[in-house]
């Protein structure tokens, strides 16, 4: 682990113009390209002290061995320099926002003398013009497969053109019109030339005047009482219509348009594109990127604009592009991706209209996709192993915890405070052994004091339950049950790990309380949620698991199930509690009747949004009583209260 300070160029010597800088490891390998309006600033921030430093930033500088610059004129020349240095170096440190999933293409090989269709993966050739990528290969085949009727151009590969040629015969495309056979000269190249630069416009939106010109065709061959051209002219528009029938209109103004989402947590990012092109969508494109720097979404739409567009033919580039955040410099990434298209290109966020709705039509799909991997990455048995046994050499266990018990605290300003307890047996979640704990008579903002009430309740009833348990052999092994019931005692097991969400305070309070039980073979750690980083007792400085790792992976579904189920269980009690003080001062409405009209409603929104005739339908609830619950009900509404919740940092009304 290299020092900071032994590279540490002097102030003076760096430029404060715009500028391109790499940091290098010990053996020459660039592992970081970043860029800066001012160099000076930007390069001096990474060598303040390592404890101010983010963690991955940290083990960045301390990683590398040199670090250099390269000047350049413009912030845009800086944009392009960065993008082609990533490109050229692949840099372990930099965010990588591009997948490496080959997305099928609709190409169209108009270099050649007589073009093909074909749909190909991979990277884009010169002399070749694409459209797409979709989301499958088959989809695209069936609508070539509906279109060669309609644009009977050539699809087959150049061996058999070849052959063709060579026999003198067509293929069987050939004899069922779905080709025009150039390759024994029944169309001329400016003939064929000719239906390929149809099916390229049809294909790149110019869809209405190729059906108006069909249909006029259409009505011509049947007043010319040519009906055998009228019906197929009929079908040909059928088919263009079946096509278009998979694309459907989202666009009413025909755009051309990418449309950008992102759905975001603490270790990944989903990533959403619909290609709109003539108002249609006409493909998609999805996945889900690990995330290795630290950003908000600005800087991750600039970063994703960056590697997705630059280096790209002019055609991939829409006029417009629509972002769910604009990018801290979105003049210059205009300017940078206006140079390469040839044409202004315009980044925004839609604020209202189709646009808009189209916008969160692509965020949801964004959302599903991430839940969908992060579904199968929990399910995955080889990588729920991995994930354990990267926790026991992380922190040094005896062996893999196959039960891991995370806990959380949550309260509003002090009041309601309440925490959960979530079990996670080899990797998943066992949530009939989910528990919540009420917090009474200590000062909320204190969650450490909380904690340690929370683990002392939970393990001297696994103490009790030991202590008073019979073990029998059950199905899948010896079981601990109750000696008069005979039912399993769940709570008499041990956890291989506890897990607390918080730092190296609560994760001290957890382990004294372990300690005053007598309990000294249960491992603690905790999980502090702003820099993912783990605390285990006794140690000043946290372990830094990579953030691809699959046990930091499994740690952080654990914490925020936690938070989950405790923010979940806060929440329905302070709406229990704001109930029952707004109704105190009702005249005639004592304990039990609040209680029953809590029951009732369940909410304060339910109890809101209630008629005067449903309050007086509650048991023991008259018109007169139910008119006073209205007005006060009424009162509350018009003069809302709010608080900062700590726990969540947001404004809630109370």
């Amino acid at each position: 682990m290299a020092d900071p300070r032994s590279y540490r160029p002097k102030p003076g010597e760096i430029p404060t113009q715009p500028g391109v800088y790499r940091f290098r490891d010990a053996k020459g390998r660039v592992i970081y390209v970043g860029k800066a309006k001012s160099l000076r600033p930007r390069l001096t921030s990474y060598f303040q002290d390592i404890g101010n430093l983010h963690p991955r930033t940290a083990t960045m500088v301390t990683t590398a061995s040199s670090v250099e610059w390269t000047v350049v004129n413009t912030e845009v020349e800086a944009l392009a320099l960065e993008y082609s240095w990533i490109k050229e170096f692949d840099p372990r440190f930099n965010v990588k926002y591009r997948d490496d999933k080959s997305y099928p293409w609709l190409a169209v090989t108009v270099g050649e003398e007589f073009p093909r269709v074909m749909v190909g993966r991979g990277a884009k050739r010169k002399g070749t013009r694409y459209f797409g990528p979709y989301g499958h290969a088959w989809a695209i085949r069936e609508t070539v497969d509906i279109l060669l009727r309609v644009f009977p151009m050539r699809s087959c590969s150049n061996g058999v053109f070849k052959r063709s040629q060579q026999i003198g015969r067509p293929c069987l495309l050939g004899y069922i019109d779905k080709c025009s056979a150039p390759c024994v000269g029944k169309i001329s190249p400016e003939d064929h030339r000719a239906i390929v630069d149809d099916f390229c416009d049809f294909m790149g939106g110019q869809t209405a005047s190729f059906l108006r010109r069909i249909e006029k065709q259409m009505y011509a061959a049947s007043d010319e009482l040519d009906f055998e051209r009228a019906a197929r002219l009929r079908d040909d528009l059928g088919a263009m219509q079946r096509a278009l029938e998979k694309q459907a209109v989202v666009l009413g103004d025909g755009a051309d348009a990418d449309v950008i989402a992102l759905a975001e947590d603490p270790l990944e990012v989903g990533v959403q594109i619909f290609y709109v092109r003539g108002g249609r969508i006409r493909g998609q494109r999805g996945w889900v990127a690990d995330r290795v720097e630290e950003g908000d979404t600005p800087e991750l739409v600039e970063q994703f604009l960056l590697q997705l567009y630059a280096g790209e033919d002019a055609e991939s580039i829409p006029r417009e592009i629509l972002v769910p955040a604009l990018p801290p410099d979105v003049e210059t990434m205009e300017t940078l991706l206006a140079d390469v298209r040839g044409a202004k290109v315009q980044i925004r966020v839609p604020q209202r209209g189709d646009k808009r709705t189209l916008q969160e039509t692509v965020a949801t799909n964004a959302k599903q996709a991430l839940a969908l991997h992060k579904t199968k990455r929990a399910s995955d048995l080889t990588t729920r192993n991995r994930a354990l046994e990267e926790i026991r050499d992380a922190l040094d266990l005896d062996e893999a915890p196959l039960r891991i018990e995370c806990y959380d605290i949550s309260h509003l300003q002090g009041s309601e405070i309440v925490a959960s307890m979530v079990v996670f047996e080899d990797g998943l979640s066992r949530k009939s052994e989910y528990r919540r704990f009420i917090i009474k008579g200590q000062d909320g903002s204190d969650d450490v004091r909380a904690m340690h009430e929370v683990i002392t309740r939970r393990f001297r009833r696994l103490l009790d339950e030991q202590a008073t348990s019979t073990q029998v052999e059950g199905d899948s092994g010896p079981m601990l049950v109750d000696p008069e019931t005979g039912r399993p005692r769940k709570f008499a097991y041990a956890p291989g790990l506890v897990v607390v969400d918080g730092g190296a305070p609560q994760v001290a309070a957890a382990r004294r309380a372990l300690g005053e039980l007598g309990i000294d073979d249960i491992p603690v750690a905790g999980l502090a949620k702003r820099l993912e980083e783990v605390w285990v007792p006794g140690e000043e400085d946290p372990v830094i698991l990579a953030r691809s790792s699959e046990g930091l992976y499994l740690l952080q579904r654990l914490r925020d199930e936690a938070h989950r189920f405790a923010i979940t269980h806060h929440r329905n009690r302070r709406s229990k509690s704001m109930v029952e003080s707004l109704l105190d001062d009702v005249p005639g409405l004592g304990e039990v009747r609040r209680k029953t009209l809590m029951k009732h409603f369940g909410s304060l929104r339910k109890l809101r949004a209630a008629t005067l005739e449903e309050i007086a339908q509650v048991p023991g609830i008259g018109p007169a009583t139910a008119a006073a619950i209205k007005d006060a009900v009424a009162a509350a509404a018009a003069t809302p209260r709010v608080a900062v919740n700590v726990t969540t940092g947001e404004i809630e009304e109370i």
